[in-house]
């Protein structure tokens, strides 16, 4: 990356910018940054738009409202000058400056991550930090070896999805996969898993973990959980002996109906997992792993691609949860 830093960019560009709080972002006209210390211009080919991009826009994350106006876009994917293909972090929306929702991002050396020549930009923004947590709950927190069994809940989202795959990469013996959606059943069978349960409104502890039980022929060694609530209880009792919950998220419910006596007879463990505990060499190793098999034609997830312009469409279809796939923009 050598006299990467000397890219220059044109005086102006186009970017999303969110201008109040709570109200999807409008594509702009804007300066160009200029690269600070120990930062580079990187030309964004991909960024996608995440839950975490959603929450900070609305200005209730837990982080603060964030100043206005700002370019949104927590990761992203782009070249630098001399040509090669990086991932990227910012802080956009957590801390003061701009993100990787326009045609140029200004990013820190130390952040970036090089990306093998000819794997597809815009899938690897779709995988992203997404498939980071995947990997890293199933085999850093979660401690999965070859030859385990999985349960995946919530597979039908992106991270359900990498996950999904991922366990199969890394030698699971069987991957059971549980999802809300009534159509992700073929899709999520084609990308590995060996059976899909079907999550509905009314499952209740027992009968839900009587149908995860049968579906995965028995009990599981590790259960990646990014809902709690009910199906994380459920799964709970389908644990063996020894088993590991790792829980990365809570769209189901902030809490989980689960006993102490579920916990005790099983010396079950249940472990939380974020992407924010990751040191840059983690997340770096993460990323070139995911790329790795992306690129290898092994770990896809479904992704929608959309032009910058339409921006403010896309923000609100991800935003209202009618997208039904993570939104990729390309500037």
């Amino acid at each position: 990356m050598a006299g990467s830093d000397m890219m220059a960019g044109p005086d102006m560009m186009s970017a999303a910018v969110v201008t109040r709080h709570g109200e999807p972002p409008v594509c702009r006209r804007r300066p160009t940054p200029t690269p600070a210390g120990g930062q580079v211009l990187v030309r964004v080919s991909a960024a996608p738009i995440t839950p975490l991009d959603l929450l900070c826009a609305s200005g209730s994350s837990y982080l603060g409202a964030p100043a206005l106006p700002y370019v949104p876009g927590v990761q992203g994917v782009g070249t630098l000058a001399d040509g090669p293909g990086v991932w990227f972090p910012t802080r956009a929306g957590m801390a003061p400056g701009d993100g990787g929702l326009a045609e140029y991002a200004a990013v820190a050396v130390a952040d970036l991550v090089p990306l093998p020549d000819g794997v597809d930009h815009r899938l690897i923004a779709a995988l992203g930090y997404s498939a980071v947590a995947a990997w890293c709950a199933l085999t850093m927190r979660g401690e999965l070896i070859a030859g385990e069994d999985v349960l995946v809940l919530g597979a039908s989202g992106t991270v359900g999805q990498a996950a999904v795959q991922l366990a199969r990469l890394v030698g699971a013996r069987r991957v059971t996969a549980a999802a809300r959606s009534a159509t992700a059943a073929e899709r999520l069978r084609a990308l590995g898993a060996d059976a899909v349960v079907p999550l509905r409104a009314d499952d209740d502890v027992p009968g839900l973990a009587a149908r995860l039980r049968e579906a995965a022929g028995g009990p599981v060694d590790l259960v990646l959980d990014p809902l709690f609530g009910v199906p994380a209880a459920a799964a709970l009792r389908v644990l063996r002996a020894g088993g590991r919950l790792v829980n990365l998220g809570g769209s189901a419910g902030p809490t989980a109906p689960f006993d102490s006596a579920t916990l005790r007879g099983g010396s079950l463990r249940v472990l939380g997992y974020t992407n924010n505990e990751l040191t840059r060499q983690q997340r770096a190793a993460a990323v070139a792993a995911i790329a790795g098999h992306a690129r290898a034609g092994r770990l896809t997830v479904d992704h929608d691609v959309r032009p910058l312009d339409e921006v403010t469409a896309a923000w609100q279809t991800q935003a209202d949860g009618s997208a039904g796939a993570r939104i990729v923009i390309t500037p």
